[in-house]
């Protein structure tokens, strides 16, 4: 397959990655947890038909340390705003997952005319005691890979470090992606994201894998009740928390048909 071309949006001082793949109308993505170190399918389903835009948040894989930058809540959303913008995507599609699902519900609640249609993959940013979501800062890393995908090997492939990498970088990068989630949203408490949902205008699809593990299945309902635009829920079956690495063809179709 072709490689996506690669360009970067400066960020207080550091480059940050921007992939660009695929013709058609844009649709922009944001990360899940771990973030994004190599190109997987689930992107090349989404460039099939669409010109696809993937910039890397701030301290996860091609964001280098610009997470350093920022100190609360606010700081992020408004480096992601000016990411987005940077990267061509006011306006646009944007779908995200996990870490990246609730940056981009912010977007869209606090600007809505920037989003188009929203797409949220098990997005993290509400909390309920009642019912929490797992920490995956708490875990062991032999763990994680199981409590992020439903086929552990997809968390392993995607970690694995590619021949001619440099080996002592490579496992800083995946540990900074971490400790930059963590900026945001460790401990795994509530940004108050539920009070902002009713200013989300677009048209919003929630994705949930069948077996995710991180965020349970009701906080899909309380997103989809809470969103004022059009809401509908996908259930991915035989999937985790990172459903488009364990059903990449699947979580594409769904969001490339809701973006129609």
């Amino acid at each position: 397959m072709e490689d996506p071309a690669t360009s970067a949006v400066r960020l207080g001082g550091f480059s940050l990655r921007v992939w660009q793949k695929g013709n058609g109308r844009k649709l922009g993505f944001l990360t899940g947890f771990g973030g994004l170190p190599r190109w997987v399918p689930f992107l090349d389903d989404l460039a099939g038909s669409r010109t696809l835009v993937v910039p890397s948040l701030p301290g996860f894989p091609g964001g280098a340390r610009a997470h350093t930058l920022l100190d609360t809540h606010l700081d992020w959303v408004l480096a992601v705003r000016e990411l987005l913008d940077g990267a061509g995507l006011r306006g646009a599609d944007l779908a995200g997952s996990s870490v990246g699902a609730s940056l981009a519900a912010e977007i869209a609640a606090i600007w809505p005319e920037s989003v188009r249609k929203l797409a949220l993959i098990a997005p993290f940013g509400i909390f309920d005691e009642a019912d929490p979501p797992a920490d995956p800062w708490a875990q062991r890393a032999d763990n994680l890979p199981g409590l992020m995908c439903v086929n552990p090997e997809a968390w392993k492939q995607l970690k694995a470090m590619p021949e001619g990498a440099d080996p002592i970088e490579w496992p800083i990068e995946q540990t900074r992606a971490n400790e930059a989630a963590a900026r945001i949203f460790w401990p795994l408490g509530d940004t108050r994201l539920a009070k902002r949902l009713r200013l989300i205008e677009a048209d919003t699809l929630l994705i949930w894998g069948e077996h995710d593990r991180v965020m349970p299945r009701s906080y899909a309902d309380r997103f989809a009740t809470g969103i004022a635009g059009r809401t509908q829920i996908a259930i991915i079956p035989e999937a985790g928390h990172l459903a488009e690495l364990d059903q990449p063809r699947a979580v594409a179709s769904a969001i490339l048909g809701w973006m129609e």
